[in-house]
């Protein structure tokens, strides 16, 4: 059996613990996407559904005609605040 000192144990506790809390916190945007809802995460961005219209399509390797079903897509945009951190000239 491995033995660990305090810091190692307290170290992969508080890692097992982040690992808990992100699943939990994109578990949650991912099931809220699914019920149709709309999800903002101020500062950052939003998260909502997109319904697309079935079409015509081609097959870019034989040419041939497909019909693509009707779909919906999660979309993400990001915030101003987002945005002008990326954009800031350095």
């Amino acid at each position: 059996m491995d033995t660990f000192t305090d810091q190692e144990t307290s170290s992969k506790v508080k890692t097992e613990i982040a690992r808990d809390t992100v699943n939990l916190f994109f578990g949650s945007i991912k099931e809220s996407l699914a019920a149709g809802d709309r999800v903002e995460i101020r500062g950052f961005g939003s998260f909502h559904v997109k319904k697309y219209e079935g079409y015509t399509g081609r097959n870019p390797k034989t040419g041939d005609s497909i019909e693509v079903q009707p779909k919906k897509l999660p979309v993400f945009r990001a915030g101003k605040e987002l945005k002008n951190l990326v954009d800031q000239k350095n």
